[in-house]
């Protein structure tokens, strides 16, 4: 049974002629004299009493009819489903990002265009990220790094300054800025390898000749914080993921530009998607 036979059935029952189904389908009377006939000659059976110019619905018809506004009921919700998801007034967007501070703008632009999209985020280091890419798991990604990888389309999205926070107590904490140099033998608390805070203070410290003395090696932005408050040591921080707290200070560096970067990116197959394509056209 081929769908557009169903439909002619359906078109006959539901205006009780062939000649009415034929013009509201818009093909000629004999075509769906036949696509009917098929169908009861295939399998046997009698769909319509006729009467005339009249038809009338068998009581196997009635079954069939039944069936058929199902189909077709559901033939049109996909058909909505479909045009309300080209035009983004329904769907979702799943989004990867190394952490909440670097995609809360994003999200803020898209949902201010599309309101009604559903958008989910999950959050992990960079790896986790690129997996989620390449699993389909994740429609785009936020890392705080360039992506040098032809199977993704990576484009900057925003830069933020890396500054010092230090304890309340700390004889920083009655300046609003230092040097470079002043971190020299300064005790700090550092990130994780391959954190690119870390990375970008550490390329500064380099070039100015500075040491400082790394106390404590930490991948948590929380448990350096609360490291921090303690007075264990300073921390370096990228300023839109600085907390501000009664016991913490924050100082800028005044004689070196340090930046950390957020970059959006997705798969580069995925990039010309309506629904990629939405979101990179509303926060770049």
């Amino acid at each position: 049974m081929r769908l557009t036979q169903l439909r002619s059935f359906y078109a006959v029952a539901k205006t009780g002629s062939f000649t009415k189904a034929a013009t509201h389908l818009h093909v000629s009377q004999p075509t769906v004299t036949t696509q009917v006939r098929f169908l009861e000659e295939s399998y046997r059976v009698e769909l319509f009493h006729r009467r005339g110019k009249r038809v009338q619905l068998t009581p196997f018809g009635e079954q069939l009819m039944q069936l058929a506004q199902q189909i077709f009921a559901l033939e049109a919700d996909a058909v909505s489903l479909l045009k309300d998801s080209g035009e983004l007034r329904s769907g979702q967007l799943r989004v990867a990002a190394v952490g909440p501070y670097h995609v809360t703008k994003m999200l803020a632009d898209f949902n201010e265009h599309y309101p009604d999209i559903k958008v989910s985020v999950s959050t992990g280091n960079s790896r986790d990220v690129l997996d989620r890419l390449l699993d389909y798991r994740a429609d785009v990604g936020v890392l705080a790094q360039l992506v040098h990888d032809e199977r993704f389309l990576s484009v900057p999205f925003s830069k933020q300054p890396v500054a010092i926070f230090v304890s309340s107590q700390h004889r920083f904490a009655g300046r609003r800025s230092i040097k470079l140099r002043d971190l020299q033998d300064e005790r700090m608390i550092v990130r994780e390898q391959g954190s690119t805070t870390r990375k970008a203070l550490e390329l500064a410290l380099q070039s100015a000749g500075v040491t400082p003395v790394a106390v404590m090696e930490i991948g948590s932005r929380e448990v350096i914080r609360e490291a921090v408050l303690q007075g264990i040591g300073i921390a370096a921080v990228s300023t839109v993921e600085y907390i501000a707290d009664p016991g913490l200070h924050l100082v800028s560096i005044s004689d070196a530009k340090i930046y950390t970067y957020a970059h959006l990116l997705c798969l580069a197959e995925r990039r010309s998607t309506r629904m990629v394509s939405a979101f990179f056209d509303s926060v770049v």
